[in-house]
């Protein structure tokens, strides 16, 4: 069974691969590992993210999809190039079109450069598409319908916020702090509070298992592994709940005013629509505890995260595959 069209959700953490009428066939981390000395990759996703903080000086592991869009061209070709071998049949000899997702605030010479790297790692066609369109999509939302919906798409280089009605934006913004800023805020915590240097993996760890928003009166706890900025020897402690949630409150509290920002720049009549139906959580941060809770609090807006909030984006890349042709007008670049 060849492949005619595929949707990569490209992401700074995570990028997934979805096939029409198969699903999400491909979720791994966007991480690229490089030989130094021969200036060759050497592993892609999994197996390269299970290299971070561990290789000696001739072998540097690299992300490289930094806050949304393209910090090394070279390396993400790899990356692309990669994903489309591991789902491609061996013996396909014509190349499938492929849409990927961009975040709402990319430049066009951004754009460009995912356009140019998609085709050279082995696309017939290549289209781009905003991430809270295809987020929306992937919720559920009608976004073609005249009334507004908000979609607040937490990855892990950027947050989208943006109001969707009659298939397209009306306002937007893309702010660089997500996931991987709750992560470096942890790290920065710990360091200052209890002396101890962690490495990028422990803070995602201590994120995604104790990790909330709000603090709790029953508090959850890890144990982690550091090393002593004092005696500079291996040291273990625990960390409880309550303290990532005030590691976090910063970041947090930015995504918060950034809603606030769209908020007041929406139209009044979206505005009311926004009111009564709530904003939609979307993205792989999204699953952080209380989050809604914690949005709907500030914003005095009914919040809610969508089901599977990570899958969105490429759930709603499958939808757009599915109906290209009634899409291709409207809300895609094309080369």
């Amino acid at each position: 069974m060849f492949i005619t069209k595929i949707g990569i959700d490209l992401g700074t953490c995570n990028s997934l691969v979805f096939i029409p009428g198969k699903g999400v066939v491909l979720n791994e981390p966007s991480v690229v590992a490089v030989s130094l000395a021969e200036n060759k990759i050497m592993a892609v996703g999994e197996e390269a993210k299970e290299m971070t903080g561990r290789t000696p000086d001739t072998i540097r592991v690299y992300r490289p999809m930094r806050e949304g869009v393209i910090a090394d061209f070279r390396v993400t070709l790899a990356m692309i190039r990669y994903f489309l071998k591991k789902i491609l049949p061996k013996y396909q000899f014509f190349k499938p079109e492929v849409l990927v997702s961009v975040p709402a605030g990319i430049t066009s010479t951004e754009k460009r450069a995912v356009i140019e790297a998609t085709l050279r790692a082995g696309a017939k066609a290549a289209y781009v598409v905003k991430e809270p369109i295809l987020a929306a999509i992937g919720a559920g939302i009608p976004i073609n319908s005249s009334s507004g919906h908000m979609v607040v798409n937490i990855g892990g280089g950027t947050t989208e916020v943006a109001v969707i009605s009659l298939g397209g934006i009306v306002v937007a913004t893309s702010l660089r702090v997500a996931g991987d800023k709750l992560d470096q805020a942890i790290t920065d915590y710990i360091k200052r509070k209890y002396n101890l240097a962690i490495g990028e993996q422990t803070a995602e760890d201590i994120k995604i298992k104790i990790g909330i928003a709000i603090p709790e009166k029953k508090e959850s706890t890890i144990e982690i592994r550091g090393r002593d900025f004092v005696q500079g020897l291996p040291k273990n402690m625990r960390i409880v709940s309550n303290e990532v949630a005030e590691a976090i409150a910063e970041p947090l509290g930015e995504i918060v005013q950034t809603v606030k920002t769209v908020l007041r720049d929406t139209p009044p009549e979206l505005s009311a629509d926004i009111m009564d139906k709530g904003m939609v959580l979307t993205g792989g941060s999204a699953q952080l505890r209380n989050i809604d809770q914690l949005i709907a609090q500030f914003i005095g807006v009914p919040c809610f995260v969508a089901e599977n909030p990570l899958l969105c984006v490429a759930r709603g890349a499958g939808t757009i595959l599915d109906n290209l042709d009634i899409y291709k007008q409207s809300i895609m670049a094309k080369r």
